[in-house]
């Protein structure tokens, strides 16, 4: 059973935003998308963050999400068995992240669906104009969903979405992505459900379609061979019981025991405020069935570890006293970028 992390017990806490970094002028202020959404305080109640999916539906559709996820990744899977022998059955997830098409109404707006009916808050966007790509985050519902449970049936993880600006591709790889997002069709108002499900809501595509757009876009062809499953899911360390629980030490435990970390700009990504520090195992590659009758290896998911240090305004606060709502928040561009290369044919055929 995957685990998810520990709750932000925020009831009359307005969760601080850690200092911006010199990425921030990638992100959206928190403020900017207050003025975009209709005066929703960020980490108050109101009567419209209250739920309208029921908890146990909610609950066994993150329950499928994370089946599909397991069946792909078998070193996510291993992993997660290593890290409960050493340190016991309770792991918790820092968040969830999945990928998209920002077209025809396939992008971040179709995943964050269920997420927002059942009260979580969109918080800070982030561009990654290399990549082509933007992000949005999602923060849990305010209250204590399984606050004492663990898995799917403990306190809920932030949710990560980012979406190819298929606009800024070339007009051939638009083509290309929009003929699949046509195929779909209203396929993009059940992406939970196709999730869910572990299935495209596009027909197979063509391995050549498949080529064309990893020359251009390996987040793209990515995207094609696995639409809106599970990229990754993200172990909190510092929510953990043993040692391990400072990311360096459990970067190298993970190492130890004959896993691949991504090394791209180091195995350890770290923010400008260092706050706010990731890492992640290189993505699983399965076969895949594409429709011109070729089976070829693609890269699945992957899974990542953060640590989220606490604020300096909290650090008189004794260690057992900590709360979520006083460790580093939110996501970094510099960090995420380098996290995306997880599923890159430059890191999926590094040797060492």
């Amino acid at each position: 059973m995957i685990r998810s992390m520990e709750g932000v017990r925020v009831s009359t806490f307005v969760t601080p935003r850690a200092p911006l970094s010199g990425a921030a002028s990638n992100r959206m202020s928190v403020a900017s998308l207050n003025r975009r959404l209709p005066n929703r305080p960020i980490c108050s109640a109101s009567q419209s963050d209250e739920p309208r999916v029921a908890e146990s539906f909610f609950r066994t559709v993150l329950s499928s999400m994370e089946k599909v996820y397991l069946s792909r990744n078998p070193t996510a899977h291993a992993v997660l068995d290593l890290v409960r022998a050493h340190n016991g059955d309770h792991i918790c997830y820092d968040h969830f992240a999945f990928r998209t098409f920002g077209v025809d109404g396939h992008g971040i707006d179709s995943m964050a669906k269920i997420f927002l009916d059942f009260g979580y808050t969109t918080r800070e966007e982030l561009r990654f104009p290399a990549k082509k790509l933007k992000a949005l985050w999602f923060a849990p519902p305010v209250g204590h969903y399984g606050e004492n449970g663990s898995g799917v049936g403990g306190p809920l993880p932030r949710i990560f979405i980012s979406e190819l600006l298929v606009e800024e591709m070339s007009p051939p790889n638009q083509e290309v992505i929009r003929k699949y997002t046509n195929i779909s069709g209203s396929g993009n108002k059940h992406a939970a459900l196709a999730s869910a499900l572990g299935s495209l809501t596009w027909e197979n595509p063509l391995y050549s379609d498949y080529q064309q757009l990893s020359r251009e876009s390996e987040y793209a062809a990515w995207t094609l061979v696995n639409g809106y499953a599970l990229n990754h899911v993200t172990i909190s360390t510092h929510k953990l019981n043993s040692h391990i629980k400072d990311i360096k030490r459990f970067n190298h435990f993970i190492e130890d025991n004959g896993f691949k970390l991504n090394s791209e700009g180091g195995n350890l990504k770290v923010s400008p405020d260092g706050l706010l520090l990731q890492s992640s195992t290189i993505a699983d590659s399965t076969p895949f069935d594409f429709a011109d009758t070729v089976t070829e290896s693609v890269p699945r998911s992957y899974i990542e570890f953060a640590e989220r240090l606490v604020l300096p305004q909290y650090k008189h606060i004794a260690e057992e006293k900590i709360e979520e709502f006083h460790r580093r928040e939110g996501f970094e561009v510099g960090n995420a970028d380098k996290i995306f290369e997880s599923t890159s044919k430059e890191q999926l055929t590094r040797k060492a």
